[in-house]
């Protein structure tokens, strides 16, 4: 959004509070103006104008995205957000209500002054507000990274005093209202450490406080090996094997027979293979995120390995729910979500193209190609009565939209399925969009919503792929889904420790 551009300047009547302090903000202007700045000649009018149009913190967003861990994404995501919001409010309601005029330039040292000088109005600063919005949202999201941002925040907003574009009140003001984005957003938009999932009982797990034996398989697939490798260096005495995808299960089953705990870094695929073997030799399991959305390790509240080997160090876990699909003598678990219909098609058809054309573009014409079906992709029956569906959801817990946030679970244990359903009819891309609006709401037009413990479909179209935490799978005819409670041991840092 462009800035406001005003060149008048209403007259002001007289009012002695305020003159005097418009008096004081001038005087403390000229003083920084007279001063000497050791180093800042080279420095500050450069970064002054590096963060004219968010340059500066779209670059600084990036690299804090490349270091590829989920809390530093979401901080990078959050202080952009903070910063779009701080800019909207400066430039369509800050700049019109206070058309106060630039400070004249006479006492600033022609060597410190912009080349181009700005002409919107002075009060308050939208570089200040910028910079502040952005460091505090990265900051409420990540405190690391906010330590890292801080420092070049506060220059930027030192620098505008500087090259003498601002007074010092502009850029107070400014530094305050993008202050007050960041904590705005964070009210739509929580951060997770504001959502602690509800305490589980503590289970007895072993305590491994340098890792002996804790076995941990790492799917070479994900990409993660310097994350592994932080690991083992919290925990020394720790037993990493890295492997292919396609050894993943062998090798689990291989580290299931000699560990007491069995570790694993990967997708949630991967995960979803290594509960498995868990359950199977009645081990206690240990999570390191390794895929890209990770959504059982978040959801349990495992980011990284500082988490992890915390957890690991102190023996601290939970027990969690499973979930478990049943159909003519063929069964699987899932941690996450287990569905039918739309969806699975889209990914067997993602599956497809992703080696040509890449993981995105491979998800775009996915889309397009299933969502210009008209055929039904499932017909099952629910309660005696036949239904075409074009899509059957059921999560591993009770899924809750959080502010404006996408849906996550807070409570792993919960005992119950989320089961949410897209009716059939016409124009599946509408029907799944106004599911998806419809967001907790238990029933629409295009969309219902149930919580059970166990779901049986009959009638169930043969050949009908399931998806569950990322596999595919084909089914037919009896579909059950049921409820495993408590039944798999993680580790995970408890609150308050």
């Amino acid at each position: 959004m462009s800035p406001d551009v005003d060149f008048t300047v209403a007259t002001r009547g007289r009012h002695a509070l305020r003159d005097r302090l418009l008096a004081l903000d001038s005087r403390l202007f000229e003083f920084a103006a007279e001063r000497n700045w050791p180093y800042a000649e080279p420095v500050l009018p450069r970064l002054s104008r590096s963060a004219n149009h968010g340059v500066l913190w779209f670059a600084a967003a990036a690299a804090i995205a490349a270091s590829r861990t989920p809390r530093a994404r979401r901080a990078a995501a959050r202080g952009l957000a903070s910063l779009s919001l701080a800019s909207l409010t400066i430039n369509t309601l800050g700049k019109r209500s206070v058309r106060r005029p630039r400070p004249t330039l006479d006492p600033v040292p022609l060597v410190r002054q912009l080349k181009r000088q700005p002409i919107t109005t002075s009060f308050p600063s939208g570089h200040a507000a910028s910079a502040a919005a952005f460091a505090t949202g990265v900051a409420l999201e990540s405190p690391g990274w906010g330590l890292v941002v801080a420092p070049v925040a506060w220059s930027v907003a030192l620098s505008r005093v500087y090259t003498g574009v601002h007074f010092p009140s502009d850029v107070l003001a400014g530094a305050a209202l993008g202050a007050g984005a960041a904590f705005a957003v964070r009210g739509m938009v929580p951060t997770r450490d504001r959502l602690v999932p509800p305490a589980r009982p503590r289970t007895d797990v072993p305590a491994l406080p340098d890792g002996e034996g804790l076995v941990m398989v790492a799917n070479k697939g994900s990409g993660t090996a310097d994350r592994v490798h932080a690991l083992l260096d919290l925990l020394p005495r720790a037993e990493l094997v890295e492997c292919e995808p396609s050894d993943t299960r062998a090798e689990l089953e291989k580290a299931a027979s000699r560990a007491r705990v069995l570790g694993v870094c990967g997708g949630d695929g991967t995960v979803n293979t290594a509960a498995e073997v868990a359950l199977r030799h009645d081990l206690p399991l240990a999570v390191l995120p390794g895929g890209t959305l990770n959504h059982f390790a978040l959801d349990l509240g495992v980011e990284d390995e500082r988490d992890l080997s915390r957890a690991v160090g102190r023996g601290e876990a939970v027990r969690v729910d499973v979930g478990r699909f049943t159909s003519e003598g063929r069964q699987g678990l899932f941690l996450n979500t287990c569905s039918l219909g739309v969806y699975p098609e889209l990914v067997r058809e993602r599956d497809g193209f992703t080696p040509r054309v890449g993981a995105w573009p491979a998800g775009v014409l996915a889309a397009l190609r299933v969502l210009r079906r008209e055929r039904h992709p499932l017909h099952a029956e629910v309660g005696g009565r036949a239904h075409p569906l074009w899509l059957l959801f059921a999560g591993n817990g009770t899924y809750h939209r959080v502010g404006l946030a996408p849906a996550r679970r807070l409570d792993l244990a919960d005992g119950v399925l989320d089961v949410r359903v897209v009716h059939g009819g016409r124009r599946p891309a509408l029907r799944l969009l106004a599911a998806a609006l419809a967001g907790p709401l238990t029933r629409s037009p295009a969309h219902a919503a149930v919580q059970v413990g166990r779901l049986h479909l009959s009638g169930v179209t043969r050949g009908a792929l399931l998806a569950y935490d990322g596999e595919v799978t084909e089914v037919g005819g009896e579909v059950t889904l049921e409820k495993l409670p408590e039944a798999l041991t993680v580790y995970r840092p408890l609150a308050g420790t």
